[in-house]
């Protein structure tokens, strides 16, 4: 229930920061509203009372729109502001890091890019990913945003993910699939 909760809120959020008008300071209030909520979601992971307080069953919506006001009113948007007030009466606070992560992808959908990682079995060079960006820019028709990992256990090769797609490059697979074609012959 978790994802088609959080898509909804997203949606509806990212709808009502498409219509309004561009900022001097972002790029859009969408840019605004997704650098607002990243902050809010680093400030609430990393403060256990908050999470407490804001996550309790019996604490009541008043109570937690008043923590969230003396915390964060006057440094968001009064669109982001009444989100946050939003979820909290309608009781789905607990969906808000999901919801963020809906909402960026949105607003990536939105400027045409998509987010890949990329595993490795040592760390790339600037100038490899460098090349493979150029490269999974032109596959996907669409700029890459890469997040890249080390994984020794890979052996060698890389691991490219990108949505529900994944690029298998490493030794590891390819041993494993000979290895399993080895059994199937003999």
């Amino acid at each position: 229930m978790r994802g088609p909760v959080a898509g909804r809120y997203a949606a509806a959020l990212y709808d009502i920061a498409s219509e309004e008008k561009v900022l001097p300071k972002y790029k859009s209030m969408v840019d605004r509203v997704e650098i607002e909520l990243k902050a809010v979601s680093e400030i609430i992971k990393g403060n256990s009372d908050l999470q407490k307080l804001l996550y309790h069953p019996q604490i009541t919506p008043a109570a937690k729109k008043e923590l969230l006001d003396r915390l964060f009113k006057g440094k968001i948007s009064v669109i982001t502001n009444n989100f946050l007030a939003l979820l909290v009466d309608r009781r789905r606070e607990t969906y808000f890091e999901s919801i963020v992560e809906e909402y960026v992808s949105l607003a990536n959908a939105g400027r045409n890019i998509v987010a890949s990682s990329v595993s490795s079995a040592v760390e790339l060079s600037d100038k490899e990913k460098g090349e493979l960006n150029r490269i999974l820019t032109k596959l996907t028709g669409q700029k890459v945003k890469t997040v890249y990992a080390v994984d020794p256990s890979l052996i060698g090769g890389i691991v490219v993910r990108i949505g529900d797609k994944i690029i298998d490059g490493s030794i590891k697979t390819r041993l494993a699939t000979l290895k399993e074609r080895l059994k199937a012959t003999s």
